[in-house]
């Protein structure tokens, strides 16, 4: 390859690169406008995470945390970044191949788009839109290319600004396009509108106070009740679901006597009840940051199941959510006394957007993939025999009880502390079980009791603190937890699949 057609090759693939530009862009803006709560990206990451293995899975939460969807989101420009230049390259060596190339990347969002559950005829245009875009911008660009490239020495200049022009004009028009679309979701703006225009009623059964001694108030460690900007997101919906409250409606179908279909206005004219309640990822680490406790308000479900009559032979629940997600949750922990709501509020307010506006389940016990289903509108009772939920069939045990853990919050691992004595503080929680002492241990000495914070309780975690006389040196500081019954935190090290890690949380501190 001569320097010429480097030099063009080069352009082609800016070509390519600000075709798919407007491409995407130009679907990602029209569903803006036509189906908010479905995108052509957004159906083809849904897909994609599917698709992926559940370890792939769990080494990205694990890795990235609660920003594992903006790393997938760079990932997935990353990747469409390389078809597309390749596009550009392929439109100028062998045309039509860039263009077919274009035209099979909307086909794949159209397929995406129609697997997946929120799909509706609106938005099926924006991949077409999207390929009727792309695919004459690219031929048009590449066009332009060629008669650079074919110019005569005097028409040279004219040609050059005539791609210049058109590729960095085109890019830059798929850029504003791009941002219009983020902040042009009209079906975003009529959700927040209506969960803020809710008014949510008054508890038949308010939640006790938070104890005056459950905040040690240590710097440093995590308050008892997290705020819900600060409550962990781990779920597969790519694009928060958009639900329009007025048009929701819940039903519970399968194993009952009777199918039960009920309106958000009528869960809200139901004898409510507030409870706090800590929750957690079955792919939180030990000592990890995916879990949190927040004051729900909500229905019980074993109401509305009791209002449908439960046949004899169930023994599992499926709720499904509005993106097609699923969970498959053990009958007894939705029909017994424990406190698992269909909730409607999260801290005093309308469940945020990304945590389930308008209702989502929280229950007592259970690790969210079994039980914690946002958008929820559905719930089929029914066998774990003859039907399975989305992480089950990726390799995740049936029930998934949340098991008693500690973890250390202050001060951080591998930090540096003076000699003499040194606070140690952390959570510890053992749901719907409660939580009856913690312990510590400096490097491989005794355990020692720390002093346990008021608990709200049995369904929420604790604030516990110990202070260590620590000499110069390197220490290794231990927690573990005991719970109600006597049961100590399991040491024995696991990773978090098939039902959550085990071990004792461990830091580091370099006393100088």
């Amino acid at each position: 390859m001569n320097g010429t057609d480097r030099f063009l090759s080069l352009w082609s693939a800016a070509a390519g690169l600000a075709a798919a530009g407007l491409a995407v862009a130009a679907g990602e803006l029209s569903a803006a406008l036509l189906s908010p709560s479905l995108s052509p990206v957004s159906a083809v990451g849904s897909v994609v995470i599917d698709a992926m293995p559940a370890p792939v899975k769990d080494w990205a939460i694990s890795l990235f945390g609660t920003a594992d969807k903006a790393a997938f989101l760079v990932a997935m420009a990353a990747v469409i970044a390389v078809f597309a230049a390749a596009a550009g390259i392929l439109e100028l060596r062998r045309p039509p191949a860039g263009a077919v190339v274009v035209a099979l990347f909307g086909t794949a969002g159209l397929a995406a788009v129609l697997s997946r559950p929120q799909i509706s005829v609106l938005s099926l245009l924006p991949p077409l839109l999207a390929v009727a875009v792309g695919v004459p911008v690219l031929r048009a660009f590449l066009a332009r290319i060629r008669r650079w490239g074919a110019a005569a020495p005097d028409e040279a200049g004219a040609r050059r600004r005539d791609v210049l022009l058109g590729v960095g004009g085109g890019a830059g028009v798929a850029v504003a396009a791009g941002a219009l679309a983020g902040t042009s979701r009209a079906g975003q703006i009529t959700t927040v509108s209506l969960r803020d225009g809710v008014v949510l009623p008054a508890p038949v059964t308010p939640a006790p106070p938070i104890p005056a001694g459950a905040e040690l108030g240590i710097s440093g460690l995590d308050p008892v009740l997290t705020p819900a900007a600060e409550f962990y997101r781990i779920d597969t919906a790519l694009s928060v679901p958009l639900v329009n409250s007025e048009q929701w409606s819940l039903a519970v179908t399968g194993m009952v006597d009777r199918e039960v279909e009920i309106s958000f206005a009528e869960l809200l004219a139901k004898p409510l009840q507030e409870s706090y309640m800590t929750l957690a990822c079955v792919s939180n680490e030990v000592g990890g940051s995916l879990i949190g406790n927040a004051k729900w308000l909500g229905w019980p479900v074993r109401n509305l199941l009791a209002a449908a009559g439960v046949r004899e032979g169930a023994d599992m629940v499926l709720s499904t959510s509005r993106d097609g997600w699923t969970a498959s949750t053990p009958l007894e922990a939705l029909t017994d006394s424990r406190d698992a709501l269909l909730a409607v509020g999260m801290n005093g307010e309308p469940l945020p957007l990304e945590h389930g506006f308008p209702v989502r389940l929280v229950v007592p016990g259970l690790y969210g993939y079994v039980s914690a289903t946002k958008w929820v509108t559905e719930l089929k009772v029914t066998r774990f025999s003859e039907e399975t939920a989305y992480w089950t069939e990726r390799g995740w045990t049936e029930r998934g009880p949340v098991k008693l853990s500690s973890r250390i919050d202050t001060p951080s691992d591998r930090a540096s502390v003076e000699p003499g004595a040194v606070t140690v503080a952390g959570m510890a929680w053992a749901q719907h079980t409660g939580i009856r002492g913690v312990q510590v241990r400096v490097d491989d000495g005794r355990w020692q009791d720390a002093e346990l914070a008021s608990g709200i309780s049995v369904d929420t975690w604790v604030q516990w603190s110990a202070v260590l006389d620590l000499g110069s040196g390197d220490h290794v500081v231990t927690v573990r937890a005991v719970d109600a019954a006597g049961a100590e935190q399991d040491g024995d090290v696991r990773p978090v699949v098939p039902d959550g890690a085990t071990g004792l949380h461990t830091i580091r501190l370099a006393v100088r």
